[in-house]
């Protein structure tokens, strides 16, 4: 009787107990963080920090080495320029430093200039005339922030030079055209740390020996690798009149100098150029925007189309052990080796005509039909605007942003089938589908002028930026969080500058403490990397990093990439810096972060991988803590039941003898 009592008295207080415990406030019964956003939709997220005051967000970059991408903004007066670090904790930006140059600013590129593992910046302003550019260099302090007497460069004309690599040392040169002088110009590197008196650059002749042309204004040249050996080339545009621009590509070679592979006119009315691997076959396309008519008041085109240039490259083989590795891969055969991905094709090409050349009209991929805006007529000078890949929903094929009559416009790009927008015309390989569902943020914008992608706070997906003129009343900059819940993988890569081989670099100052490098991305890099489906099926891409900071391009300081639905790692991966210097690495684990930094040789290359912290892992670890107590309890049953039988044998046994014994 008493143990009856006994257990009912512990029932009515495990009851109690209970009661108490779902009472108690949530935090107490929920460890986890709530979600900060909680639809499955592309979600508005306000201005994150930027004010009006803060004017345009013109450049990004990561100034603190804290692997979280910051902003750099312009003033609606075109000269005070400010840098906003990323606060994860916040989830917003905060002013670092701030500045006001006294000439009208038109473009700002960030980069270690200095080398020395830390942003500089390189400001493109107003020059003495109107057919100079003049450039600057604010150095930034061990400290934070940056000396206000800036290096002054020679200029350029209003052809924005771009940055290079050009003999492989990892640093930033430039190129680009001198006032009066016809002939390329390159900007040489001579930075002297312990003479911080000398020098930035020299202007040497660019390495370049052939016909060159006249570089056009705007133009889309870039640092891109385009023959496959992940080494980056020179992409050309230039002008030949009115109405009229052709291109050069310049191929890299080993000995430091460049080769005209190919040059032609490009399609007419060509307003801009883009680079991506748009077919996923592991070589970089040109994507490039057309339209008939332009207006200068507006920057709005009519009859524009979008048209894509397939890179005609090996391809990649559909086993590795279809064709063996060949002792001479550039005299190869008929497809590329998962395991030789970085082998130059000497017989690359680009064609504006026949089955490697899509042009599909805006009117066919908008419902509508709206004009495209092709230039920003806010800022002055007029500055041209981009589609803007990215991939968006990590299938491993770029999407689109597109600028249409001040509305945003994100394109999906899909496989070709029935009523597929951009799957009639010939030639076609991939279509694009408009998303439509979950967009609200995206299409109640109507003042917008610049989308484009980047990925907020490291999560693993990539969001939208918009650029607006404020006409709506709500500022002049948007942050749009993506949080739709994709089955798929992505992969993000930043080669660094080889600045500080050790991963920590030590101011001369000794007092000062030491920071990481990890915000000196450097331009012209370009990733390959092979990988198996679900199925089993492999396929090949390429990424560039950077290929363009010209005109406020607006590109992160890594390379983001989609790996679509995958069950393995990334068997291979490439990573191609100038001249022959490139990585390789097998086996990466895909949803992380693999930061390279160049060593004087292979072999001291320095490698970190970081995963990021999903939402699943508390899960695992509720899972892993459940099953192990779970077996706990198991093996403690079967223990104390065995003790019991052993006893129970035990005594047995002994009643057994002492019947014996009488």
């Amino acid at each position: 009787m008493r143990i009856c009592l006994r257990r009912r008295r512990l029932s009515y207080l495990f009851f109690i107990a209970s009661l108490a415990l779902f009472a108690a406030p949530t935090t107490a019964l929920w460890p986890f963080p709530p979600k900060r956003f909680s639809r499955n939709a592309l979600v508005s997220a306000g201005t994150l920090g930027l004010d009006d005051g803060d004017g345009r967000v013109i450049a990004f970059g990561d100034f603190d080495g804290d692997h979280f991408v910051d902003v750099i903004t312009l003033a609606s007066d075109q000269h005070t320029i400010s840098v906003h670090l990323w606060n994860h904790d916040d989830f917003s930006f905060r002013r670092s430093a701030s500045f006001r140059h006294p000439q009208r600013v038109y473009n700002v590129v960030p980069g270690d200039y200095t080398h020395d593992g830390k942003l500089d910046l390189l400001v493109m302003a107003q020059g003495a005339s109107n057919a100079q550019l003049s450039l600057f260099v604010y150095i930034s302090m061990p400290g934070g922030g940056f000396y206000t007497n800036p290096l002054e460069l020679p200029p350029s004309t209003p052809a924005q030079p771009i940055p290079f690599d050009s003999d492989g040392q990892m640093r930033i040169d430039l190129l680009g055209i001198q006032p009066g002088i016809p002939q390329l110009a390159m900007w040489k590197n001579v930075w002297n740390v312990s003479d911080p008196s000398g020098p930035l650059y020299e202007i040497t002749n660019a390495p370049f020996s052939g016909p060159q042309c006249r570089i056009a204004n705007p133009h889309s040249n870039a640092a891109v690798d385009l023959n496959g050996d992940c080494v980056a080339d020179i992409f050309l545009v230039c002008d030949d009149g009115p109405g009229q621009k052709s291109f050069q590509i310049w191929v890299s070679n080993p000995d430091g100098n460049y080769t005209l592979a190919q040059s032609g006119l490009l399609p007419t009315g060509t307003q801009s150029v883009v680079f991506a691997d748009m077919d996923r076959d592991g070589a970089i396309d040109l994507l490039i925007t057309t339209c008939g008519i332009i207006s200068r008041s507006t920057g709005l085109g009519t009859d524009c189309a979008l048209n894509i240039a397939y890179n005609t490259q090996l391809p990649l083989c559909a086993s590795s052990s279809s064709f063996p590795l060949a002792s001479n891969p550039a005299a190869a055969a008929p497809c590329r080796h998962p395991a030789a991905l970085c082998v130059a094709d000497p017989h690359f090409s680009f064609s504006f005509s026949g089955p490697n050349y899509v042009s599909v009209p805006i009117s066919d991929l908008l419902e509508g039909g709206p004009r495209l805006h092709v230039l920003d007529t806010s800022f002055s000078p007029s500055q041209p605007i981009l589609p803007r890949p990215g991939d968006a929903n990590l299938d491993g094929f770029p999407d689109l942003l597109l600028i249409a009559e001040g509305r945003v416009h994100l394109l999906l790009s899909v496989p070709c089938g029935r009523g597929i927008p951009g799957c009639s015309v010939a030639g076609a390989r991939r279509g694009w589908r408009e998303m439509r569902k979950g967009v609200d943020a995206l299409s109640s914008i109507t003042d917008a002028r610049v989308a484009v992608f980047v990925d907020l706070d490291e999560d693993g997906t990539l969001d939208v930026m918009v650029r607006r003129t404020g006409e709506q009343g709500a500022g002049h900059v948007l942050f749009i969080q993506n949080n739709f819940d994709y089955d798929a993988f992505f992969m993000k890569a930043v080669l660094l500058n080889g600045a500080c081989s050790s991963g920590w670099c030590q101011p001369e100052n000794s007092s000062l403490a030491r920071y990481p490098p990890s915000g000196a991305s450097t331009s012209g890099v370009s990733y390959k990397y092979t990988i198996l489906d679900t199925s089993g099926r492999r396929s090949a891409a390429q990424v560039p990093q950077l290929p363009q900071t010209s005109y406020q391009s607006l590109n992160t300081p890594y390379a983001f990439f989609g790996l679509g639905r995958t069950n393995n790692y990334i068997e291979n991966l490439f990573a191609g810096a100038a001249h022959g210097r490139v990585a390789a690495l097998e086996m990466v684990i895909p949803n992380s972060k693999i930061v390279i930094n160049p060593g004087a040789t292979q072999d001291e290359w320095h490698k970190e991988l970081y995963l990021r912290p999903g939402q699943w892992i508390p899960w695992v670890g509720v899972t892993v803590l459940g099953t192990m107590v779970a077996l706990a309890g198991v093996v403690l049953v079967l223990h104390l039941n065995e003790k019991r039988e052993d006893e129970m044998e035990r005594r047995r046994a002994s009643h057994h003898i002492n019947f014996d014994a009488l």
